[in-house]
């Protein structure tokens, strides 16, 4: 059967098939229907992130065969559940675990995003790179009209980035923040310290120049050159590599705060004995909360950051090699995927 030539009920869909880097592939599969509880969307786009390019690469836990894609966006077309029927029609954004268990002490504590039996979209769950995804009614927030596409697209990266930094906040006005990695999740970082009154540097290499150029637009100092040591009252790092880990370590002052949102993959090797000769305060944040969710939203519908310029790729779903190697080459910022018409 051609792959542009789907069955009814059937869609085009990124499928992780199992182990191996080259184990990702376009095939067609049953469209969903939603069960109880449960919100079919009929997806507008869904963004690539950094996770999906280590899961394609094994670099990050999921269960094949899975549909990838977690950053979604798109409409709600039919629900599982008679009280959810005002959902229908409506535009939404949806946080990105799928189910947890409910009764582990995290779960119990309003922390559900660490559940060790968490099962997120695109991961364990199928996810939205294709036409239609099912997800949890309650995990949908809707995008206020004067919100676009292209700004409502970046709402899951976004409470990423809220959950890190302001749950609690760690930049005060008048910090001096210095933000390593000038990808998505960098740009959106540095957005959000701005937002707080944070000093913000956002750093590259020679490579990210264009990047480096769209944050210069948007009110930040960007650099390519080695942050200087003991300058920053916050360092965020968000690149995922190890150099850049190193010189953020290296670039905090006495009393700073290091904050790690990258994801390197992989174990590595960092000077790690400044935390203790500096007497860092070292946090982090994994995926998002409820929480998180909300401060995101709000970002987006009080103009307190600036998203549509952060797109500077788009790709039909049958070109999705294309995008995966965009996002892993670092070409542009983010690079969204379209689901088949």
């Amino acid at each position: 059967m051609s792959l542009t030539s789907a069955h009814e009920h059937e869609m085009l869909a990124v499928v992780k098939t199992g182990p191996g880097s080259g184990n990702v592939r376009l095939e067609l599969v049953e469209e969903p229907t939603a069960g109880p509880g449960l919100a079919r969307v009929k997806v507008i786009a869904t963004g690539i992130c950094g996770t999906d390019i280590h899961i394609a690469r094994d670099e990050y836990a999921y269960d094949a065969p899975v549909i990838m894609g977690h950053e979604i966006l798109g409409i709600v077309d039919s629900v599982g559940s008679e009280e959810d029927a005002s959902l229908v029609g409506r535009r939404y954004v949806c946080e990105t675990y799928f189910s947890t268990c409910g009764t582990c002490d995290w779960c119990r504590s309003g922390r559900r995003n660490l559940c060790p039996k968490r099962r997120s979209l695109g991961s364990f769950e199928n996810g939205g790179f294709a036409s239609y995804v099912v997800v949890p009614a309650i995990n949908l927030h809707e995008v206020p009209e004067a919100v676009s596409d292209s700004e409502a697209v970046l709402a899951e990266p976004l409470a990423c980035v809220t959950q890190a930094l302001l749950d609690p906040p760690v930049v005060s006005a008048g910090d001096k923040v210095l933000v390593t990695g000038p990808g998505a999740i960098g740009q959106l970082a540095a957005q959000v310290a701005m937002a707080q009154g944070g000093i913000v540097t956002l750093a590259g290499l020679p490579r990210d120049a264009e990047r480096l150029a769209t944050a210069a637009t948007l009110g930040m100092t960007t650099t390519t050159d080695i942050p200087e040591p003991n300058s920053f009252d916050v360092v965020i790092e968000c690149s995922g590599s190890a150099p850049a880990a190193d010189a953020a370590l290296r670039a905090a002052r006495r009393g700073a705060r290091y904050v790690q949102i990258g994801i390197f993959g992989k174990d590595v090797t960092v000077p790690l004995d400044l935390v203790l000769y500096k007497e860092l305060v070292v946090s982090s944040g994994f995926a998002s909360t409820p929480t998180s969710w909300r401060r995101a939203m709000a970002l987006i519908e009080q103009r307190l950051v600036n998203l549509s310029p952060l797109i500077t790729r788009r790709v039909p779903i049958d070109k999705w090699q294309e995008g995966f190697d965009a996002a892993a080459a670092g070409e542009g910022i983010k690079t969204i995927i379209l689901p088949a018409e």
